[in-house]
């Protein structure tokens, strides 16, 4: 006879089996999805195994692959340039804020949390980074502008200072004539790994991902667009083949732009990366949400 604990953990697997096919199979559909053709996708909907392969949608991003390969590289630039920015600035915050007896602590923390609650607005913001800052048309409008600094992962790293480096260990160091700069780096950093692993992904993401910034500040240097820019720009001129009336020549031709496959595809495309760093962060990314996410 099977015993209540053997039960459990059947169970226990059984909702885990589901909880990660939950997560894998929009991604096999999305792959699925974007070697489907056109025509089928329009009539049958989405499917697991499509009734007709196709191609186009690549090929159609493949006609620009130049034009992609280089915002890739654009991509990468500003992801590892404003990750490493944010990490810098989100320690050096962070560890201010962890002080108990740091004058203006109180004050400090309430302007940190009050970012997370109110802004400025769209306009003001677009008015400051390009008046005051001139950030407008460069490289600097992908990294500085909302991503640079986040309270919210001040905050964790914060917590993660406050509640697992023991005070009796920095007071050892500080008995051994070790200044705050020296424990800040010699052991406040090397114990931080796992919450430094989830700031920088959580960062990275929000800079891979980031498209808003290069519409709004990027107006005539399109030549700096990022991935999901330009991906964002082929999708739309798929869209807007696919609607105009000027296109006699492809119904003639019997040809329909595949603009559901390039949706598809683009995702793929852009999702692909992140797939296949997350599983490198993935055990300090579990330990620094948890550790840090409990309050000190």
């Amino acid at each position: 006879m099977i015993g209540k604990r053997k039960i459990s953990q059947i169970v226990l697997h059984v909702i885990m089996l589901l909880l990660a096919l939950s997560c894998i199979l929009p991604f096999v559909l999305l792959i699925m999805s974007s070697v489907t053709d056109e025509a089928t996708l329009t009539m049958n909907g989405y499917a697991f195994i499509p009734a007709k392969f196709s191609l186009a949608a690549y090929e159609y991003l493949a006609s620009s692959i130049g034009k992609i390969a280089k915002a890739y590289s654009m991509t990468i630039i500003v992801t590892v340039a404003g990750t490493c920015g944010n990490i810098m600035l989100t320690l050096f915050m962070a560890y201010l804020l962890s002080k108990k007896d740091l004058p203006g602590r109180t004050v400090l923390s309430f302007f940190v949390f009050f970012t997370m609650l109110f802004n400025g607005g769209m306009v003001p913001s677009y008015l400051i980074w390009t008046d005051v800052f001139h950030i407008r048309d460069t490289v600097w409008a992908l990294i500085f502008p909302n991503l640079f600094l986040g309270a919210y992962n001040i905050i964790l790293m914060r917590t993660y200072f406050t509640s697992n480096i023991p005070e009796e260990l920095l007071d050892a160091a500080r008995i051994d004539s070790c200044s705050e700069t020296g424990i800040l780096f010699r052991i406040a950093l090397p114990l931080a790994k796992p919450m430094i692993a989830t700031v920088a992904l959580f960062s990275g993401l929000a800079y891979w991902n980031d498209w808003i910034n290069g519409i709004y500040y990027l107006v005539r240097k399109t030549s700096l667009y990022t991935i999901q820019n330009v991906l964002n720009t082929m999708m739309s001129n798929a869209e807007f083949l696919s609607s105009t009336s000027n296109v006699s020549s492809f119904q003639q031709l019997n040809i329909s732009v595949p603009t559901s496959g390039i949706r598809m595809a683009v995702a793929v495309i852009a999702v692909i990366p992140i797939l296949i760093i997350y599983p490198f962060f993935q055990k300090f990314f579990v330990k620094g949400i948890v550790v840090g996410g409990v309050k000190g």
